[in-house]
């Protein structure tokens, strides 16, 4: 069992009386983030050591508590190792830490004890000297047994730097810090400003999710530029799902009265404004919802090109765009499935709406579909050797 411990002590360096753990950040609190970062890492149970109570700490607690997920305060080593399983392994977030996905699930992994680190001391992540090289940077993975050592030691002893002390003590294994991971805004941060420039970083690794081409270059970087607006006025997820659906159905009423290349333009709406909100869901720890926006790009790709076909059958009495257009959308859905990791090139539904809407656009839609049905077979062939490969 994987078990969760952030710190929630130190005060705001720019708003006195103010918990860092409470400061805004991604449209929650900090607090509600580390949480949702744990619980993608396996957590099952929350731990949050305090200092004092505030009421803004205890509404981030009771809003990160969900039914799978325990959520409780702690005020000191002894209740903490009370509170935690015997077999269980603790994960520990340093106070003000602000980091990714990757760093959780590289240090949530099973092993033995270890500690994240840099061997730079004047790096944002930098937090406290472990020895002549190596510096902590803020994640931690120890035992119940060394969380009971520290329960043994004067109440005076700070409990962060205690933990720090007896993980390194005890031989634990460090896990350097890699530049992408600092590049994707892993750093401690004590201060409302520090932490609204982190914020911006860490919405850009999250819009990252998919490579390809058209995501990276296109939906992504639009989603990059409106998602900071859209969380600072806390925009519910449903509502972004919601406008998509209806540029989404829009699209396709376009399509079906002859008008395919508008249709095409609006469906490249819907599929920025779906990228915008899989990248809020992310950021949310909503990752079902996130997955479940991914297929519904397909099923936008899926309904423009199979009523493109259509179209295409009605206009020149022949069923061969509506095969094309059949055989471009099941291709695709077996690259969605594919267990291979995906390449820069490789096809996707963003990709295919990309490459259709210029020839929708020129009016020679039965050529883009044509295109778009060798593509995700190019596509697929890649896939189907990266797989072997793998083997």
């Amino acid at each position: 069992m994987l078990a969760g411990l952030i710190f929630a002590i130190e005060e705001a360096s720019d708003r006195p009386g103010t918990l860092v753990a409470t400061l805004p950040f991604g449209g929650m609190t900090l607090l509600e983030y580390q949480v949702r970062l744990l619980s993608g890492a396996g957590a099952q149970h929350v731990l949050v050591a305090v200092g004092k109570m505030t009421p803004a700490l205890l509404s981030a607690v009771s809003r990160a508590s969900r039914r799978d997920l325990f959520v409780e305060i702690v005020r000191s080593a002894e209740e903490a190792a009370e509170k935690i399983g015997e077999e269980a392994r603790v994960l520990v977030m340093a106070d003000g830490l602000v980091t990714t996905d990757p760093v959780m699930d590289r240090m949530g992994h099973e092993g033995p004890e270890a500690l994240l680190v840099t061997d730079d001391a004047d790096s944002p992540a930098a937090i406290e000297r472990l020895d002549m090289r190596d510096c902590w940077a803020g994640v931690a993975r120890i035992s119940i047994g060394q969380l009971r050592q520290i329960a043994q030691m004067p109440d005076d002893y700070d409990f962060q730097s205690a933990l720090l002390r007896v993980a390194a003590q005890s031989g634990a294994d460090h896990v350097p810090l890699t530049a992408s991971w600092l590049r994707s805004g892993h750093a401690v941060e004590h201060s409302a400003e520090g932490l609204a420039a982190r914020n911006t970083g860490i919405m850009a690794a999250l819009t990252e999710r998919r490579t390809d081409w058209a995501d990276r270059w296109v939906f992504t970087r639009i989603a990059r530029m409106v998602l900071p607006e859209l969380v600072s006025r806390n925009v519910p997820g449903w509502a972004l799902i919601g406008v998509a659906g209806v540029l989404a159905l829009l699209s396709f009423t376009a399509i079906a009265y002859d008008w395919e290349g508008t249709g095409l333009i609006v469906s490249l709406l819907s599929a920025a404004t779906f990228a915008t909100s899989g990248a809020m869901a992310a950021l949310r720890g909503e990752e079902r919802r996130a997955r479940a926006i991914e297929w519904t790009l397909l099923a936008l790709f899926g309904g423009v090109a199979l009523g493109c076909g259509w179209m295409e059958r009605v206009r020149l009495d022949t069923t061969t765009p509506l095969v094309l257009a059949a055989v471009a959308l099941a291709t695709q859905f077996l690259i969605e499935r594919a267990p291979s990791r995906h390449r820069r090139w490789w096809a996707s539904p963003s990709a295919h709406l990309l490459s259709l809407t210029p020839f929708a656009l020129a009016g020679l839609i039965q050529f883009g579909l044509g295109a778009a049905a060798l593509y995700a077979f190019m596509t697929l062939a890649a896939a189907v050797e990266g797989t072997r490969e793998k083997a």
